[in-house]
């Protein structure tokens, strides 16, 4: 493609189990050259491994096939679009040959390359063996035999390599979620290892559209700005030869794309932004700029990028005993203390029976009783009472569950449940387990309709560069009047998970805010904000380029995922609580802060 050129890349998918309409809209809003789609966690991971342990033709993400392909090949095909998908999970060979009879059925012919070499399930002995660590809690390695994953997140190159040959669909198994947009980019402009500003704007631009209408309108902190997301507009991003690109959405669709969706989609599950680390390029995001160039135009610049490392991360799914529970309410007179009273009588005989089987203890017994008063009159409360515990064997938590429906007629009252599901079953505690591995030891592989083509990974670096150093923000001027308003009104935020750890990315609303937030935001007062669950440190990083910061929480989700037996395992309302936080500014300032619309 000649300098001067762009490519429209839309986003699709976010996560397996999404709405599945997109590729028709996206279709429908014309000029697109790509389609992407992310299906792929941690914990999806291993839902895909036990799947393919059950059938050897499962282990991939069966709805890319049969709802975003499926009924769509015809105008695909029609439109000469290509599709880039990491949907193969464990299993892309069996992915791909499922979508082949998809493609025989419909009439049309579509050429499809697989991107391999990621699963390394089968040498988890050999990690043992050699003592890996765990790269953020230094613990061992797990026991292999409880081992369900081990996949390495390959980069953008074999995607690109692909396209070269002339795929129409490319489908991988587990990659940086980014490179498949970043893939697309290194085909359409010849961009090689050495153009590392382009390579981090290309992921940059993967990582805004990867969580689909998230940078649309969805999990916004002004959500009434986002208007009907009925049929939210799901993300299109044009990308010129250079890096820049510009964010957009489908016309006559619901959602917003603005300054403010797009910088938080930039800072959403992200460590620190000066050294995002992925398979291809060390990104550094502080010196991006964000600006507004028309209704649903955003325009974004000003990723920086150094070479990349020698490594691959490696995620490993493994499991660790079982895990239960259930979400029931209590209402009226002290509905809370009812709750609690209800909670620890259903755990006190749980243990009791555990005492006289000779059963171990539980491993970890969660109690959450959230809400308050509502609207029923002085002294009425209403309570979601969440209870569950993990232990090793399964018979113990089913010993629970089977007490905590039992208990329910010896209860106080006001115990309602939701009925209709049957009582809760054992389900098992899958962890995860994080390490690096050799680039030179990890084969992989790319195939045009079954036919191997040659690929080989280019040389890569240990260092990450040298990073230009980030000034704070400086110190708000003295001998002011000061009020306090709540975070909310001078910011906006989005949190996310990454594991155990939490990250919450903190928007100015106008630039002048970021100084008496940053002033306020210190790690010692975001610390006392999550003390009932932070284990770990506070880190605490400024992009300039976006008057924003991003926080990152070490160790505060009860160990993430399904491993966590928290109400909320992935952090995903710690923006929430972040954005009530009283913040001392001027009264001047305050009095132009931002007031939430409420009817």
């Amino acid at each position: 493609m000649n300098a001067g050129q762009s490519i429209r890349i839309g986003g699709a998918s976010g996560f397996w189990g999404e709405a599945a309409y997109a590729t028709r809209q996206l279709l429908a809003a014309g000029s697109l050259d790509y389609i992407v789609y992310d299906y792929l966690a941690e914990i999806t991971m291993s839902i895909m491994a036990r799947a393919r342990a059950k059938d050897a033709a499962l282990g991939y993400a069966t709805d890319f096939v049969t709802s975003a392909m499926a009924p769509n090949l015809t105008e695909i095909s029609r439109l000469g679009i290509k599709v880039i998908s990491n949907a193969g999970g464990v299993n892309p060979n069996a992915c791909a040959d499922a979508l082949r009879e998809t493609i025989a059925r419909a009439g049309v012919h579509l050429d499809i390359a697989v991107v391999s070499g990621d699963d390394l399930l089968s040498r988890a002995e050999e990690y043992a063996a050699a003592q890996t660590r765990e790269m953020f809690s230094d613990e061992a390695f797990p026991d292999p035999a409880a081992i369900a994953s081990v996949n390495a997140y390959l980069g953008a190159f074999p995607i690109a390599k692909a396209l070269d040959e002339g795929a129409d669909i490319v489908i991988t198994g587990r990659c940086v979620d980014s490179a498949v947009t970043l893939g697309a980019c290194i085909h359409a402009f010849g961009w090689n290892p050495a153009d590392l500003d382009c390579l981090a704007a290309g992921s940059l631009a993967g990582h805004i559209i990867e969580c689909g209408p998230q940078a649309t309108g969805g999990n916004f902190t002004d959500w009434r700005d986002a208007g009907d997301t009925t049929n939210i507009g799901y993300p299109i991003v044009e990308i010129e030869q250079s890096g820049r690109f510009t964010v957009t959405k489908p016309d006559n669709t619901g959602g917003l794309v603005s300054r403010a969706t797009v910088c938080e989609q930039m800072l959403y599950e992200i460590a620190d932004p000066r050294a995002y680390v992925l398979a291809d390029v060390v990104c550094d995001f502080s010196h991006v700029e964000i600006g507004e160039t028309g209704k649903n135009m955003v325009r974004v610049g000003g990723a920086r990028g150094y070479p990349a490392t020698d490594r691959y991360k490696v995620s490993a799914t493994y499991s660790d005993g079982f895990r239960g529970g259930q979400v029931l309410t209590f209402n009226g007179f002290e509905a809370r203390a009812k709750a609690q009273a209800f909670a620890d009588a259903v755990i006190a005989r749980s243990r009791a029976l555990l005492r006289q089987a000779n059963a171990p203890e539980f491993s970890e017994v969660s109690i959450e009783a959230l809400g308050g008063a509502s609207g029923g009159g002085q002294g009425y409360e209403e309570i979601m009472l969440k209870i569950a515990v993990r232990h090793p064997e399964a018979r113990a938590v089913g010993l629970f569950l089977k007490e905590l429906v039992g208990m329910a007629l010896a209860s106080p009252p006001g115990l309602a449940f939701f009925t209709g599901g049957g009582r809760p079953r054992p389900s098992p505690v899958v962890r995860l387990f994080s390490f690096l591995s050799s680039k030179a030891s990890v084969p992989v592989s790319v195939t045009l309709n079954g036919k191997s083509v040659p690929f080989a990974e280019r040389p890569a670096t240990v260092s990450i560069g040298n990073r230009e150093a980030v000034v704070p923000p400086p110190q708000p001027p003295e001998g002011k009047e000061l009020v306090t308003v709540p975070l909310i009104d001078l910011a906006y935020a989005r949190s996310g998970d990454k594991g155990d750890d939490a990250n919450i990315g903190v928007i100015a609303r106008q630039p002048e805010n970021l100084q008496w937030i940053w002033q306020a935001l210190t790690t010692q007062a975001i610390a006392a904000r999550f003390a009932p669950f932070l284990k770990g440190h506070v880190d605490r990083y400024y992009l300039p380029g976006t008057h924003s910061m991003n926080i990152v929480l070490h160790n505060v989700l009860g160990g993430g995922g399904v491993a966590s037996l928290r109400n909320d395992a992935q952090g995903k309302g710690y923006a929430q609580m972040l954005l009530a936080l009283p913040v001392p500014v001027p009264r001047d300032l305050a009095a132009n802060a931002y007031r939430k619309s409420v009817p």
